[in-house]
């Protein structure tokens, strides 16, 4: 009998599929790289059917995976007379892999520029090989130069969902000038800003920038007139016009933000013609861009080709949102709402939540067009990784949406969302009082609490604060009397950002004091009122915990609750579900790549029905459990579709996290670890190395680790200050990220029995 086998395979390390049945292989041939067929002639077995036949990976003739018995798909009736069966499969490939994560900034190595690079990329590649790892994940990588300061570091805040940051230049890889006194200057220099602990950011990019003009002009004209060059132009033009437009209009009024710039506030092609006019200086600048990016483009290809020969997976990162002063902004404004925060509830990183400034996608605009933006940049990233992380999943269900008028989270609403009627807030038996519960309720038992616990700067500083009282200075600077022991902010500071604005180059630690005190004053209230439907509102997430709630009565405390708990964890679920349901199914057939979805936060039900639904991985952190109940994730039930980790570029260090709370470390040295000897302060290499063990053995697909806390199993290896490993303080939204590796790649790759140790604990796991 003729045998037709067609079956759906994803293939992402460039393997072949075969197909085992009757003693024999079969040679599957791929139609799209998704789906696999072929054809076999076998003999029916004469003890008569079931017949069973089981898919297998293979290499170079060798099958190096093959589904077990247990999964093995089964023939159990076929007609005598038939002399063909179709047979239609799908198969999902459980391979287990052990990797590495790091930013790329963070990589140090005997030739960078004081920062991580792509050329850097392809040695850590190698490291993932000698060790036995075939996964290597990245933070994002695109352009984030808006103000030309450290604060630029955040890679999170891009300018182009496209473009890639000029950092990453491998500048070994490029023509030597020929100006030998200029490169022996930039030798020098290069040395300097690679012997640092961290990365000066601002230099790093004031040098590397102007070594890349030096280069353009030396071997600009020549690569802008190759056929390599004109390709990439041609295949990029949609995105890279538009991108070299703004960096010259951003450079020339030394200003991002298109708002305020004299001309062209909106984008149209009548800029591009006029920047790209032949002849003009505004030319070379863009072009010099362009060049730029053609240089980034070709390296990290070179570096993903390097991977996928390695069968090593490139796992990038695409962030949720984009700099308000981003290309897309001006390109295509109507994707995005202008006048909100994206942003975080209050979670474990922060208690105020999170504003990352960022604007909220218009899904109704982008849906409208078939997600075509979304479609692209999916489709771009799979040019250069086999894996994706999608930064806050959550987003694609529902977005913290935060008024521009407010710093912290606290007063965010969830968008999309179905706010609450006054009728309806009530039948939870909660009497609405919009005056008490939607403004902020100030009293002097309020204004005491949190402003009187300042008093101690008056006597560090005699003189602070005009010499007053701080409770006086506050009520005299801010504030209006209302009645008895009531009182309301003055309209010139009844929000935030103009708290912000007052406080503005004011450092002193009273005057932060002071700003974050008054803006807990402010987000004082038990319901947020809708931004899209006056008239509506929201519980204010965290209310429970401020004081308009606990001046409530019992009864009215039991009735708020009910409604809060309804509110945030019932009500919308699968209103949230068919929201995701309308993105995300597109978004991930667009494309081959491995699906991950850092789903961590304040997580509804309906978010795994659809990852479960959707086949993409979710992420596990052990400290960080999925179920409410825990103290601790269990990492030998993690789900198979996942990805566990001891940590995130968000979170401390495993050696980090084991110093900060001592009964939490002793409660996990005794309930996850099983240890009855005394818990150590420290967590010890073998502390660190039984951990990594445990995350290695688990059911997870994908079991990515911190470089950090790879180096923390080895004495001689991990960094002796343990506190100088932290990438990023959530809580902080000015936070510098300049980690850097304190060991060279090349230091690392000669440490043999490191090395051999990791390859080791990686192959024991069978990963």
């Amino acid at each position: 009998m003729k045998l037709n086998f067609k079956i759906n395979y994803r293939t992402v390390w460039g393997e072949s599929l075969g197909v085992m049945i009757a003693d024999q292989v079969v040679e599957l041939s791929t139609i799209d790289g998704e789906v696999w067929a072929g054809s076999a002639d076998v003999e029916l077995p004469k003890g008569g059917l079931p017949l069973l036949y089981r898919y297998g990976v293979y290499r170079d003739g060798n099958c190096i995976r093959k589904e077990q018995n247990s999964m093995a798909h089964v023939i159990e009736n076929v007609s005598p007379n038939k002399k063909s069966l179709d047979l239609n499969d799908q198969w999902r490939d459980a391979r287990r892999v052990a990797g590495v994560a790091v930013p790329i900034f963070s990589l140090r190595s005997e030739g960078s520029f004081g920062v991580g690079d792509f050329g850097d990329l392809k040695t850590l590649i190698d490291w993932a090989v000698a060790t036995k790892q075939t996964a290597v994940q990245i933070l994002p990588i695109n352009d984030t130069t808006i103000t030309n300061t450290w604060q630029d570091s955040y890679p999170y805040n891009s300018i182009s969902i496209y473009a890639f940051h000029p950092q990453y230049v491998d500048i070994r890889q490029l023509p030597a000038l020929k100006d030998e006194a200029k490169a022996a200057e930039y030798e020098q220099k290069r040395i300097e800003l690679n012997t640092l602990k961290q990365i000066d950011y601002e230099k790093v990019n004031e040098v590397k920038r102007a070594y890349l003009h030096d280069i353009f002009e030396q071997e600009g004209k020549k690569t802008l007139a190759s056929a390599a060059y004109k390709t990439f132009f041609a295949n990029n033009e949609e995105w890279l016009r538009p991108y070299a437009s703004y960096c010259v209009m951003r450079d020339q009024y030394k200003e991002p933000d298109f708002n305020r710039w004299p001309t062209y506030k909106t984008y149209n092609e009548e800029v591009a013609k006029v920047i790209f006019t032949p002849g003009s200086k505004s030319l070379k600048v863009a072009q010099f861009y362009l060049y730029i990016q053609f240089v980034l483009h070709t390296q990290l290809l070179a570096a993903s080709s390097y991977a996928r020969a390695n069968n090593v997976i490139l796992k990038g990162d695409i962030p949720i949102g984009i700099s308000r002063a981003s290309v897309e902004s001006w390109v295509e404004p109507f994707y995005f709402n202008m006048n909100g925060s994206a942003g975080a509830p209050p979670d474990p990183f922060s208690a105020n939540g999170q504003n990352w400034g960022f604007p909220t996608y218009n899904w109704d605009a982008m849906q409208q067009d078939g997600l075509k933006w979304w479609l692209k940049r999916f489709r771009k990233m799979q040019e250069y990784f086999s894996a994706y992380r999608i930064d806050h999943i959550l987003g694609f269900f529902r977005i913290w949406e935060i008024p521009t008028h407010s710093v912290h989270g606290l007063l965010g609403q969830f968008s999309p969302s179905l706010p609450m009627t006054p009728s309806e807030i009530e039948s939870y038996g909660l009497g609405f009082q919009k005056d008490f519960m939607t403004k902020p309720f100030i009293n002097d038992e309020l204004i005491e609490q949190r402003i009187g616990a300042l008093r101690h700067y008056c006597e560090e500083e005699p003189g602070c604060w005009d010499g007053k009282d701080p409770v006086d200075y506050v009520h005299d600077t801010f504030m209006d009397h209302q009645h008895d022991d009531v009182w309301q902010m003055k309209p010139e500071f009844s929000t935030q950002r103009s708290i912000e604005l007052f406080f503005s180059g004011k450092k002193k630690q009273r005057n932060l004091d002071m700003k974050e005190a008054l803006y807990s004053l402010i987000s004082n209230v038990l319901f947020v009122e809708d931004h899209k439907c006056p008239g509506t509102y929201h519980p204010r997430i965290s209310a429970q915990l401020d004081y308009t709630y606990q001046r409530l009565q019992g009864w009215e405390k039991e009735a708020f609750m009910r409604l809060y708990n309804e509110y945030f964890y019932r009500r919308h679920n699968q209103f949230w579900y068919d929201q995701a349901m309308k993105k995300l199914p597109r978004l991930i057939d667009a494309t081959q790549m491995i699906v991950c979805g850092e789903d961590l936060g304040m997580v509804p039900d309906c978010v795994p029905w659809v990852m479960n639904q959707m086949q993409i991985l979710s992420l596990e952190i052990q400290r960080m459990p999925k179920n409410p109940a825990d103290d601790f994730g269990h990492v030998s039930r993690y789900p198979e579709r996942s990805v566990c980790t001891t940590g995130t570029h968000d979170t401390e260090t495993l050696r980090q996290w084991w110093e900060l709370d001592r009964d939490l470390t002793v409660k996990y040295w005794k309930e996850e670890l099983g240890e009855s000897a005394e818990c150590p302060s420290t967590a010890t290499p073998a502390v660190c190395e039984r951990i990594v063990c445990d995350h290695l053995q688990s059911p997870s697909l994908l079991c990515i680790l911190p470089l950090q806390d790879w180096l923390a199993i080895d004495p001689a290896l991990r960094l002796e200050d343990t506190w100088a490993e932290r990438i990023n303080i959530p809580a902080n939204p000015r936070h510098y990220w300049r980690y850097r590796m304190h060991l060279t790649l090349e230091e690392l790759l000669a440490a043999t029995e490191f090395n051999n140790k990791v390859a080791e604990l990686v192959t024991e796991s069978r990963r």
